[in-house]
């Protein structure tokens, strides 16, 4: 099919008149609009968002600041870069901050089922999951959403388990040493 644009273009014409860079919005991009200002609205009181560039909303920073549990007096830095699939599929999230827990590994990867895909709880991505839901998932990590059965740092899951004043002397150490406020 030969549309005016693609004639256009074979001629070595714009399509439009104006020398504007032609960009068309994606379906991910008008869904952050509404979900960036949601998510914002909805905030725990521990989370901060930061966008290094607000044009691009698709990736952005989420600082948790827990007010109580092992990690309190830390201060965590977490990168989220949503996808082009969005919301098809979730948010790639890393955790900037090193930190001793069972849930997120010292790469900084971080086991939430929310972020699968698919999971076996059941409770894995889907589309009508938004961002304020991984961010609200995220702060939980520090409170009362600990997965100690399928952990991805089993060193952390293991001392937890066998000695919970050891764990909480070594997650202590890593707040002072890299989460310190």
């Amino acid at each position: 099919m030969i549309t005016l644009k693609g004639k256009l273009k074979k001629n070595g014409e714009e399509p439009h008149s104006t020398n504007r860079e032609y960009r068309r919005v994606s379906i991910r991009d008008k869904l952050l609009v509404k979900e960036v200002q949601e998510m914002e609205q909805t905030l725990p009181s521990t989370c901060q968002v930061q966008f290094d560039d607000p044009h691009r909303l698709h990736e952005f920073t989420l600082i948790i600041v827990p007010d109580e549990s092992y990690w309190l007096g830390g201060k965590f830095y977490f990168n989220i870069h949503i996808p082009e699939e969005y919301n098809m599929t979730p948010p790639k999230v890393k955790c900037l901050t090193k930190l001793w827990h069972p849930n997120i590994n010292l790469d900084g990867e971080v086991c939430l089922s929310i972020l699968r895909q698919s999971s076996i709880d059941g409770m894995g991505w889907a589309p009508t999951r938004k961002l304020k839901d991984i961010v609200w998932g995220l702060n939980s990590l520090f409170t009362d959403l600990l997965n100690f059965d399928d952990p991805l740092n089993r060193d952390a899951a293991e001392l937890f388990l066998k000695d919970k004043e050891l764990f909480r002397s070594k997650v202590h150490e890593y707040v002072t040493q890299y989460a310190k406020r």
